[in-house]
Order: C-alpha cells, then structure tokens, then sequence
C-alpha cells in the first residue's frame, strides 16, 4: 500500500502545468488589439472626416485628443476597480462600453457628437490596462511577467496596424467610414462575451487549470511575498514620495508621447505631406506598427530569457530601456531629415520595433508595488502615458496649423525618446519594493 501511495505521488509530481495563463494573456493580446483597432479607426478615416465635417487641423488634433481626456482621468480610478472587484468584471465591462461607444460614433451628425462618442470610448476603455496589469502579477512568475507584460501591451501596436489596414479595408469595400465603425464596435461586444467567459481573477478559479500549474504560480509568489517589505502608513499617496513612483510616470509619458504621436498624426503626415492615398496609409500604418508589434514580443522574450539565466532584474530592465530609447530616438529624428516616403516608412518601422521594447514597462507596477497595490500603481502610470495622449495630439495639431509644417513635431517626439532614455535608466529603482 505505501508502494502504491508512493507512486500515485510521483505520478502527480510529474504532470505537467497546463498553459491556461498563456491562454489568458493570448485573450488580452486579443482585446488590447481591438482596444487599438477602435482607437486607430478615427486616425485612418479622419482625411475624410474631415472633409465631411469641414474641420481643419486644430479641430482635427481636438478629435484625435479627445478620447484621451476620459481615458486618462479614469486611469487611477479603474486600477483601483480592479483592485477592489477583481480584473475579469473590469476587463468585462470595459470592453462592452467601448464597443458601444465605437459604433455610435457613426451616427454622429458634426464633429461636436463624435467628440462625445470619443469622450465615452475614454470611458469605458481606461480600466483595461491596469486590469491586465493586475493579472500579469497574479498569474505570472517572476520569470514570465516579462512575456506576459508585453502580450498586454503587444495589442497596442498590432491593433494599430491592424486598425489601419482593417478600417481603411472596410471604407474602401463599404465605400463608408460609418459602417466601418459600427462592425467595429458589435465586433469588439462579441470578443467581450468570450472574454467573461475565459478569465478569472485566480488560477485557482478557472477549471482548465491544473493542480500542477497552480504549485508552478504560487512557489513563485511564496518566494516574492518573502521578500516583500512591510507595509508602513497604507495609504495610497504615500507612494507620490518616491522617485520611481515619478519616473515610471514620465517615463511612461515620454512614451506615449512619441507612440500616440504617431498613432494619431501619421496616417495626416503621410497623405499630406507624402500624397499617399487611403490604401496606401493603411498599408504603411501596418507595415510600421506590426514592426512594433514584432519588437514588443522580441523585447519580452529578452528579458525573461536574460533574468532566467541569472541576471538582476534591474540591469535587465536598464540596459533594454536604455538601448531601445536609443535607436528609437536616432530613427524618428532622422524622418525629418528624408524625403523618400519608402525611407520614411522604414525609419518610422525601426522606431516602433525598438520603442516598443518598452512595452516591459507593464512589469514595473508589480516591481515596485505589494500585490494589493498593483492595479494602482499600473493606473498612476498609465496616467502619466495619457496625459501626452491629450496633450500630444493637440500640441501637434497647433504646430502645423501655426507653421505649415511637420518638423517641429518631429523634434518634439524626438524630445520624447530623450526623455525615455533618462527616465528608464535614471529615476526608477528596479530593485526594491515600495512599502506603502
């Protein structure tokens, strides 16, 4: 009978984990995707927008601003949802809401309703990533959050690439941007049904987990709650004292000053200043977000391989965030200063694929926060990446209005990749955890 005790023990011992987690990040690859699609569908449709609603360049940085308003507003307050009800509820809702929005937006009747369609997308998109941020801390080990946090944060680029060519597609086919945004939206409700029905807020939770993956994730967790400092005061604002706290905040900023910059003015930059055609954007949007959406999935591979042969985590983080802001920086200084529209298509390529490595950031709420702490911490930092979604659009609207030209935009997003390099290698602490 011990014999028997003995070998049911082994034989359990070597079952393998199921891969559920992976299926799970996979799931918000998928939704971040289409978060992107919905966002980039204004961005590709505005030259005809525009013309319908005989609006001009101030207006149109307005419009491209504008979703950003709401969605970085209610940052903090949906890390602290997900905190408090758990991400799967969020994650839910989120993506009911903004399908909503996205096609009612084709009804709008003056550029005054679509900005109110955008306000409410704002909205509902907002918790999304600091739900998928919480998630990456209670699913992940310490060695995959790197994959995992750039699975997230992959949506945004290929969403982007996917949103040009899908929604350029579908105007061209429906001869209509307001049918392109209406299959937008039911799309995006449909994939949120699947998603309520696949995540869970615990591993411990969801049947298609095993005994084998759940031992897997919690030895990790046991290991870093170990660690874990004590708790001082509790109290949320305590953690504003706290460079790293600021740096991840700038830092973040910096990054979407230069990624939203492109996201929202390039497909206007290409047809006016380069006279490419709504085809031709749409497959220059792709070509240049899938480049970083390919550099998303490079860097997290990177880094879990390098931490998993022993390496800090802080030199890990430093040195990627270092080299990346690097390159990043040299190639979209160097788009103003060629005129060949392949050139420039290939030098916005190599910015996205490198800026995208940065895509890692996601790892650093669960860095520097206790687990409870989490969905907070991804909602301060994704403030800070919004506050240039509202101001980026509009400042760069103004310029070209003011100048009649691109160039000053570019040197402002060429500040942006100076500003991520200091903030990433310089102002956050990856070392430790911050004891509030």
């Amino acid at each position: 009978m011990e014999t028997q005790g003995v070998a049911k023990s082994t034989s359990l011992q070597d079952v393998a984990p199921t891969g559920v987690r992976w299926k799970i990040f996979w799931m918000l690859l998928l939704l971040i995707s289409i978060n992107y699609i919905d966002r980039a569908s204004l961005s590709v449709a505005m030259p005809l927008i525009s013309k319908e609603f005989h609006i001009g360049p101030a207006i149109e940085g307005l419009l491209l601003s504008s979703f950003f308003w709401t969605y970085a507003f209610m940052q903090i307050p949906g890390g602290m949802l997900a905190d408090r009800y758990g991400p799967r509820v969020v994650i839910a809702g989120a993506t009911a809401g903004w399908g909503l929005f996205q096609a009612l937006a084709a009804v709008s009747i003056g550029w005054g309703s679509l900005l109110l369609t955008r306000l409410g997308l704002g909205v509902a998109e907002a918790p999304i990533y600091p739900a998928g941020g919480k998630l990456n801390g209670i699913w992940m080990t310490r060695n995959e959050r790197g994959r995992g946090a750039t699975l997230l944060d992959g949506g945004a680029p290929l969403g982007s690439a996917l949103g040009g060519i899908l929604i350029s597609g579908l105007i061209a086919y429906l001869g209509s941007w307001r049918l392109s945004f209406v299959i937008a939206g039911v799309g995006t409700m449909v994939v949120g049904y699947f998603a309520w029905r696949f995540i869970r807020n615990h591993p411990s939770e969801h049947s298609g987990v095993n005994a084998a993956e759940i031992a897997h994730i919690e030895a990790s967790h046991a290991e870093e709650r170990a660690g874990e400092p004590k708790v001082i005061s509790g109290k949320l604002l305590e953690f504003f004292r706290y460079r790293s706290v600021w740096g991840m905040f700038f830092g973040w900023l910096c990054f979407n000053s230069l990624f939203y910059g492109l996201l929202t003015w390039m497909p206007t930059y290409l047809s006016k200043v380069h006279g490419l055609n709504i085809q031709q954007i749409g497959g220059a949007v792709f070509i240049m977000f899938f480049s970083g959406f390919i550099g998303e999935l490079v860097g997290g591979w990177l880094a879990d391989w390098w931490k998993a042969s022993g390496a800090p985590e802080s030199k890990v983080l430093r040195v990627l965030f270092g080299f990346a802001s690097i390159i990043a920086t040299i190639a979209i200084y160097s788009v103003a200063e060629v005129k060949s529209p392949v050139a420039i298509v290939a030098l916005l390529s190599i910015t996205l694929f490198f800026l995208r490595w940065c895509g890692l950031y996601w790892c650093i709420p669960t860095i520097l926060g206790t687990r409870d702490r989490v969905g907070f911490l991804g909602g301060v930092m994704n403030l800070g990446g919004n506050v240039a979604g509202i101001g980026v659009p509009i400042a760069v609207g103004l310029i070209v209005q003011a100048t009649g030209s691109y160039y000053l935009a570019l040197m402002l997003f060429t500040a942006a990749g100076i500003g991520l390099f200091i903030c990433s290698t310089l102002l956050i602490d990856y070392s430790k955890k911050i004891p509030v």
